[in-house]
C-alpha cells in the first residue's frame, strides 16, 4: 500500500520540454515512474525522447493541454515545472481537467497566486501537493517529482516534511527500514496537502506503521497537527521541527518560516507536538533514532 501515488499511477509533466521537466522526468522515468506524456501548448503534436528503468527508448506525446494529455493517455497525475509567473495558469488548467493528484514542484510562485488557486481548488477533484516542494515518492513503484529516488526502498515509515532537504536526510538515516510513501508539501505560507492530510492517509494505509512528521518554525500547521494527531492517529509518530536557532522577524529558507513576536518558534511547535504524544528529536538523525527504537520494539 502507499498514499496518493502508486505503480499504477500514470503521470504527466507541465512543462516536459523545458530544462527540469525534461531532466526530471528522465529522472522520474528511471524511478519506475508510468510517464506517459507532457503538456506544452507551443510544441503540442511533437515528442520527447527519454529512456524508461529498464533501459528501453520511450518516445513521449506533447499534448496542447492536460485535458488533452488526459483523454488521450488516461493519466491522473501531473507534475508542473513550469515557471512562477506561468505556474497559477498552469494549475488551473489542471484542476479544470479534473486531475486527481497535482505537484507543484516551482519555487518562487506569488503568495497571491497560490492563495487564488488553492481557493479554486477547493470542492473540486485535485489534491495539491506544493508549490515549491520535492513531491512524492513511494519507493520502488513511483516518484511524481524530485525526490532522489535512489536514497530508501519500500518499508513501514510514513513521511511527510515541509522540508525538501529534510526529506532526503531522513530517507537515508532510515533507509534499512524504508518507506510506504514519502511526501514534501512545501514550505510556502500557502500549500496544498497538509500535515493534516498526509497524516489521516498515514493512520488510514495499513501498511504504514509508523510516521515521521518534519515541521519549521512559522506559522501554526504543527500546533493543528499536534491537535490531530491526539485526538486521531494511534499509530506512533517521531518529529522534528528546524528552526530551533533562527532568529526573530527574519525569513529562513522558505517563506513561511517566519518568527514573528514569539508565535511560531520551534520551542512552541515541540511542547504542542511532544504534548500530543509525539517524540520529538533535537536533530534529524535523533530523530530517526527514535523512529529506529520504536520499529524495533513493533
Amino acid at each position: 500500500m502507499s498514499i496518493f501515488l502508486n505503480a499504477q499511477s500514470k503521470v504527466i509533466v507541465q512543462g516536459i520540454t523545458g530544462g527540469e521537466g525534461s531532466k526530471h522526468t528522465a529522472r522520474m522515468l528511471a524511478a519506475g515512474t508510468q510517464v506517459v506524456g507532457g503538456v506544452n501548448a507551443r510544441k503540442a503534436g511533437t515528442t520527447v525522447e527519454h529512456t524508461d528503468a529498464d533501459g528501453a527508448t520511450v518516445e513521449l506525446p506533447v499534448f496542447g493541454s492536460v485535458a488533452e494529455a488526459m483523454k488521450e493517455t488516461g493519466a491522473d497525475v501531473s507534475v508542473v515545472f513550469v515557471p512562477p509567473a506561468f505556474t497559477q495558469d498552469a494549475v488551473v488548467e489542471a484542476i479544470d481537467a479534473e486531475i486527481g493528484l497535482l505537484v507543484i514542484i516551482t519555487e518562487g510562485v506569488p503568495v497571491q497566486d497560490s492563495a487564488e488557486f488553492w481557493a479554486y481548488a477547493q470542492g473540486k477533484k485535485t489534491r495539491i501537493i506544493g508549490p515549491n516542494c520535492p513531491g512524492i515518492i513511494t519507493p520502488g513503484e513511483a516518484l511524481a517529482g524530485i525526490t532522489p529516488a535512489t536514497i530508501s526502498g519500500s518499508g513501514p515509515i510514513g513521511l511527510v516534511s515541509k522540508s525538501g532537504t529534510l526529506t532526503y536526510q531522513m530517507m537515508f538515516e532510515l533507509r534499512d527500514f524504508g518507506f510506504t510513501t514519502a511526501i514534501g508539501i512545501g514550505g510556502d505560507p500557502i500549500i496544498g496537502t497538509t500535515h493534516i492530510d498526509a497524516l489521516e492517509a498515514f493512520e488510514a494505509d495499513p501498511d504504514t506503521k509508523a510516521i515521521v512528521m518534519i515541521g519549521e518554525i512559522g506559522g501554526d500547521a504543527e500546533e493543528k497537527a499536534a491537535a490531530y494527531i491526539q485526538a486521531h492517529v494511534t499509530k506512533p509518530v517521531v518529529g522534528y521541527v528546524a528552526g530551533f536557532t533562527a532568529p526573530e522577524g527574519k525569513t529562513m529558507g522558505h517563506a513561511g518560516a517566519i518568527v514573528a513576536d514569539g508565535a511560531g518558534t520551534a520551542q512552541g511547535k515541540k511542547e504542542a507536538l511532544e504534548a500530543a504524544g509525539v517524540k520529538v528529536g533535537k536533530t534529524p538523525s535523533e530523530t530517526a533514532e527514535l523512529m529506529r527504537e520504536i520499529l524495533q520494539g513493533l
